[in-house]
């Protein structure tokens, strides 16, 4: 197994799959590249973090990667496994924590606009099955 790949996400955007397609296509030569590098036959999944500020949909991520990743050796039948991971803010006025999902960008325990996202963002391959 394999893990461990981050990357930012395509600037461009074309329609409504097309943010997730530019992504899939992403991964595609990411994985590709493993498989090269590590003499690969074929992956039969791929796991993938995926935050839930993101901006993608996992729905459309999942279509395009089926429409995709058939049309690769390699990846041919890989299935796409989509782990959510939660938005989290830090507070640096108090130091606390939060969902960002259900409180946005004020500090729900003292009040303080003053915050940063943590995690929520991630787009990672986080683990390759591979023969």
């Amino acid at each position: 197994m394999w893990a461990g790949c981050t990357w930012m996400q395509p600037a461009h955007v074309w329609g409504a799959n097309m943010h997730e397609l530019g992504i899939v296509f992403h991964m595609i030569d990411t994985l590709e590249e493993i498989g090269r590098e590590n003499e690969l036959t074929a992956i039969s999944r791929v796991t993938l973090d995926l935050g839930e500020v993101s901006g993608v949909l996992p729905d459309y991520l999942q279509d395009c990667w089926r429409w995709a990743a058939d049309r690769t050796e390699l990846l041919r039948s890989a299935t796409l496994d989509v782990q959510a991971i939660e938005a989290v803010t830090v507070c640096n006025s108090c130091g606390r924590t939060y969902g960002t999902i259900e409180y946005g960008k004020t500090c729900p325990h003292c009040g303080s606009p003053d915050t940063v996202l943590l995690r929520g963002l991630e787009i990672e391959i986080r683990e390759i099955e591979a023969m």
